[in-house]
């Protein structure tokens, strides 16, 4: 396996996990996510850009720190 072969394995596998991770919370509890899209269908655009402005820095930071120790 060269190296190429490894960074696509390695792509598809942060891919699948997103989805794993991504689909918990509708298995769980889908009442709850109801409630949390409407919530966020009544937010302003602004509020959102800035929540996923957040959460981009948020898991840039924590990629770099995971990194940094690795």
């Amino acid at each position: 396996m060269n190296l190429e072969d490894y960074g696509l394995k390695y792509f598809l596998s942060v891919v699948a996990m997103v989805l794993v991770i991504e689909g918990i919370p509708y298995f769980l509890s889908p009442q709850s996510i109801k409630k949390w899209l409407s919530l966020i269908l009544n937010m302003d655009n602004r509020s959102m850009r800035i929540f996923g402005l957040s959460s981009m820095i948020t898991g840039l930071a924590v990629l770099y720190v995971v990194m940094r120790i690795i």
